[in-house]
């Protein structure tokens, strides 16, 4: 029976009232069911869509059938019972959700907390260890100089000419070199700034460089902690999912057996049941046109991103002999269309040679690196931008960057809804800040380079819809994301 045929079944009085149906048949539609279920909601079919899909064992009842509900109305006694029991069933449900979401929350900033103690600490690392690097450098390129000088003097003075040779031959580290000048009374006496300098810079060098090694023991001390903070996040997402899809699975049709044993009128419990499976249906439908909605969007804009980025090239002045000048400073002066090679954004999802893909098809508005800190009442951004911002509408298509599988998809603190893909050379890739509803794959799921696997939000710490994408190098840490891409033949 169509939700029609129950209209025009209202002349008959057997029907439901509206108020009957409100009740029976909440509007719920796909993207409010994900927005409330957002973490750990994944891609479009992932909800249970009959009263008797299977549920996860930790959220699996002993659900009442409809010849349970028949039986129990012709006994009052019985009745009351089963009422209690479905009111039960049905408290305990939300009861699940509540208690699933919440431990999402926890784990999640858990987690959160974690990658960004990890990607800070391995910054420093970095950092400590450039700085070392530099300081070695100067030591050896001092004690050289050092090295020089004391050969010239002893030339000079008469001495034993050999050591010349002997220095030339010698600086093969800067501890060897002043090892040996330190034994040198006439250095020492003429040229002790020239020593001095060395050894200052050879134990700077070893400061630091020990206090990299310190630093490295703690990145990786954090990075596994972060490791497992994720795969305590995920199990909370996906036990926050079971139990949003048992809710989804059973709710509506416990609060039609529910309303139907509360029923005094004549109406059967057929007319009841055949509500829910109309209500069934009518859901399948709306997802169905999500997803096709959906579809259409990403496919749009590829087109259109391939209209513009043809239009850019036909418009290019062909390449002359001198005297170009000229010509291509008029061609310049719309650049806006020729932003689709740079940072204006175009051909999201496009897969180029390398087997790597633009994750969006804005424009990027932050770079990786150094920047002033905004903030809001709740909030600051960091001064330091680990990924590259792609300025897209709200709802836009997210493509995964390459091939490869999801090890993460879910809800993630600052991040908002975050999903993160290894790719099958070791590289990382994240994807942040993904509208309530809006992540279409899930953890396990092996993703296709310009696959769309989720749709542009603000959720988390952002101030308005934009993808934030970070690209995390095998060896660890993150890199930046827009040379990345560049080195691989992504235009960004």
């Amino acid at each position: 029976m169509t939700l029609e045929r129950l209209d025009d079944a209202d002349d008959c009085g057997c029907a439901p009232t509206p108020r009957e149906r409100k009740l029976l048949w909440p509007s719920v539609d796909r993207r409010t069911a994900l927005t409330y279920g957002a973490i750990g909601a994944v891609a479009f079919g992932a909800l249970a869509t009959t009263s008797t899909t299977l549920i996860p064992a930790a959220f699996a009842a002993d659900y009442p059938s409809w010849a349970d509900v028949e039986a129990a109305r012709a006994n009052e006694a019985a009745k009351a019972g089963e009422i209690t029991r479905i009111q039960g069933l049905i408290a305990g449900l939300q009861s699940d959700v509540e208690r699933t979401q919440a431990e999402v929350i926890a784990r999640s900033d858990e987690y959160y907390a974690a990658q960004q103690a990890y990607l800070e600490a391995d910054y420093r690392a970095q950092q400590l260890q450039s700085q070392a690097d530099a300081e070695a450098a100067k030591a050896t390129d001092a004690a050289q100089k050092a090295g020089k000088v004391a050969a010239q003097l002893y030339r000079s003075g008469g001495d034993d000419t050999s050591l010349e040779l002997f220095f030339s031959d010698s600086a093969a580290t800067a501890d060897d070199l002043l090892a040996r000048l330190g034994t040198m009374d006439k250095l020492l006496e003429r040229n002790q700034s020239v020593y001095a300098q060395a050894v200052t810079a050879r134990d700077s060098a070893r400061l630091l460089s020990d206090q990299a090694v310190d630093a490295r023991a703690e990145r990786d001390r954090l990075k596994a902690l972060a490791e497992e903070k994720m795969v305590a996040a995920q199990q909370a997402a996906d036990a926050a999912q079971a139990a949003l899809a048992a809710q989804q699975a059973n709710q509506v049709t416990l609060e039609a057996q529910l309303a139907a044993l509360q029923d005094t009128t004549a109406k059967t419990v057929a007319e009841y049941q055949a509500g829910v499976e109309a209500e069934r249906k009518a859901r399948e439908e709306r997802e169905r046109r999500a997803r096709e909605e959906a579809e259409a969007r990403a496919r749009a804009e590829r087109e259109a991103a391939a209209r513009a980025a043809a239009q850019a090239a036909a418009s290019r002045p062909a390449p002359s002999n001198g005297g170009g000048g000229g010509g291509g400073s008029s061609s310049g002066g719309g650049g806006g269309g020729g932003s689709s090679s740079g940072g204006g954004g175009g051909n999201g999802g496009a897969v180029v040679g390398s087997g790597w893909a633009r994750p969006s098809s804005a424009g990027t508005t932050s770079g990786y690196g150094p920047r002033s800190s905004q903030c809001t009442p709740s909030y600051c951004a960091s001064s330091w931008h680990l990924g590259l911002d792609f300025g897209a509408g709200c709802y836009s298509p997210i493509y995964a960057a390459a091939n490869g599988r999801v090890t993460y998809a879910g809800y993630n603190g600052g991040y908002g809804n975050y999903i993160r893909i290894q790719h099958d050379d070791g590289t990382s890739t994240g994807y942040a800040h993904i509208v309530g509803g809006g992540i279409y794959v899930s953890s396990g799921q092996r993703v296709s380079s310009g696959q769309q696997i989720a749709a542009t939000g603000q959720t988390g710490n952002s101030f308005g819809c934009h993808l934030h994408f970070e690209v995390y190098p095998a060896g660890g840490g993150t890199t930046d994301p827009a040379a990345f891409l560049r080195s691989r033949g992504v235009s960004v």
